[in-house]
């Protein structure tokens, strides 16, 4: 694993621990869409957008 994919993988933690504790709403409904992608790009060994949705998961929970 190289550290780059291992960065997208914990930004994945970090960020999904942040909609853990977040609020039941629209921002974090907005979150879960943004987070769902990243998953999907970090699937697809696509880190630049998986990291991409992850900072608008976090933008969307603040």
């Amino acid at each position: 694993m190289t550290p780059k994919t291992n960065n997208t993988a914990e930004k994945m933690i970090s960020v999904k621990a942040a909609w853990d504790k977040a609020p039941a709403g629209p921002k974090k409904d907005n979150a879960l869409k943004h987070y769902q992608a990243a998953e999907k790009a970090h699937t697809a060994n696509n880190d630049a957008e998986a990291n991409k949705e992850l900072g608008a998961a976090t933008k969307a929970l603040s």
